[in-house]
């Protein structure tokens, strides 16, 4: 008999509830542009606005209405976090290039919490800081050198948690040790999308929702698009689709492999309750290799518990069940709480696992955000535009990488390994946490 909730859990995001996105009429196709932007996200339409108000003629597509992908998806944690760590992108990019991908973070995300102060973006933002956990002495060994690090060359406020010290953070035993960063806070991703579309609307940026781009082609001066209410042709094209690339670009999506990311929310808890799990009210991370994110919701009273799906069709229960397994592993006391919201994103990660722009021909990408695009989406959909526009000093990117990164061999767009890579890296988890058990 296949797994089962005692109750009804909800798939669409807990976001969704009492978010409403702006209304867009329905406009005509024009069937010329300056710029045309495929993918309606917090990337395409950061592109959109900028190159708008520098007076280009842009058209924006998208083959759903917006807010339905990955922007209105995620878990409102904007880390802007590189998945590499500073050694590997050291030997794979150079010293130099390794300190301004660091530098980058730091830049996108204040330069975020600007966007939302000068638009009047209100999107529950809280500089709450983030608390990452170690199991073992190796990982609390690894975060103190990283919270130096960070110290030391970004100038973040960041410190190492010793074991007696964890209560103050987080209410749970399976940790040994940790890392607190000052400068990474929390938000409400939907209502940061609904603010974005509501000031993309506001410029002379065209915005086509369920318009679904069929395929491109370079001609001279431009390139050719195929969409459901007819072709246009631009002077460039701006793709954003990260992980929901279809076949529409199949060069792209040989690049980018889709991975469902989960997230589960509580019923509304106790206050004593949460005063408990999460008395720092921080957003919260750990090393283990199938990562788990989570964070109190924006008013406090339920949790938001993330981490890899491992499925790649349909919606089955089972991820949810794993997810609310490991919600109570962390935190005993929650071991049958009842969950309202399960629901399912995807994220693009690539051979590199480091977000990019990138060019061929007439068509510029930005994408590859490998599970942290609350930062960089915007961010690099904005140096996507300054590129565009000619600007280089506004464009140039630690990020700006060309050529485009390497097709994954043997891959055409569906991710039949995934299955493969989440049982090696649930095994690599199991050992560790035997050894917790056995302490």
């Amino acid at each position: 008999m296949p797994p089962s909730l005692p109750h009804t859990v909800l798939s669409t995001p807990y976001w969704w509830d009492g978010c409403q996105f702006p209304h867009l009429p329905v406009r005509a196709v024009s069937p010329t542009c300056d710029v045309a932007i495929v993918g309606g996200g917090y990337t395409g339409l950061s592109a959109a606005i900028e190159l708008a108000r520098a007076g280009r003629h842009v058209q924006l597509f998208d083959r759903q209405s917006l807010g339905q992908a990955a922007s209105s998806r995620n878990g409102g944690m904007a880390s802007g976090s590189i998945r590499p760590g500073r050694k590997e992108l050291i030997r794979r990019f150079g010293e130099d290039r390794a300190n301004a991908i660091l530098l980058e973070g730091k830049a996108a995300r204040e330069d975020l919490w600007s966007f939302m102060e000068k638009e009047k973006v209100d999107c529950e933002f809280s500089l709450s800081g983030l608390f990452d956990g170690a199991m073992t002495a190796e990982e609390a060994e690894e975060l103190r050198r990283h919270a130096d690090l960070l110290h030391r060359i970004l100038g973040i406020e960041a410190f190492s948690v010793e074991q007696r010290d964890i209560a103050s953070f987080i209410g749970t035993d399976l940790y040994v040790g940790g890392m607190v960063r000052k400068d990474i806070g929390g938000l409400h991703p939907a209502k940061l999308l609904a603010g974005m579309i509501r000031i993309a609307s506001s410029t002379d940026a065209v915005i086509h929702e369920n318009t679904a781009v069929l395929g491109s082609v370079d001609e001279k001066g431009g390139v050719r698009i195929r969409t459901e209410r007819g072709e246009v042709f631009a002077k460039k094209l701006l793709v954003c689709t990260d992980g929901y690339t279809d076949g529409a670009d199949p060069w792209l999506r040989r690049r980018l492999v889709p991975v469902r990311s989960r997230i589960i929310a509580t019923e509304p808890l106790a206050r004593d309750v949460m005063d408990r799990v999460m008395p720092a009210r921080m957003m919260y991370g750990d090393m283990r290799k199938l990562s788990y994110y989570y964070r109190p919701s924006p008013d406090g009273t339920r949790i938001l518990f993330g981490g890899r799906d491992g499925t790649t069709e349909g919606d089955p229960i089972a991820p949810t069940i794993h997810l609310q397994a490991e919600l109570a592993r962390l935190f005993p006391e929650l071991a049958g709480v009842r969950l309202t919201h399960s629901w399912f994103g995807y994220v693009a990660m690539n051979r590199d696992m480091v977000p990019r722009i990138f060019s061929s021909g007439n068509k510029v990408y930005a994408t590859g955000y490998c599970g942290s695009g609350v930062v960089w989406a915007r961010w690099l959909g904005k140096k996507a535009a300054f590129k565009l526009l000619g600007d280089e000093i506004k464009a140039q990117s630690a990020f700006d990488f060309d050529p485009a990164p390497k097709a994954i061999p043997l891959y055409r767009g569906r991710p039949w390994f995934i299955p493969i890579v989440y049982s090696m890296y649930e095994r690599h988890d199991r050992k560790i946490l035997r050894k917790i058990e056995q302490r």
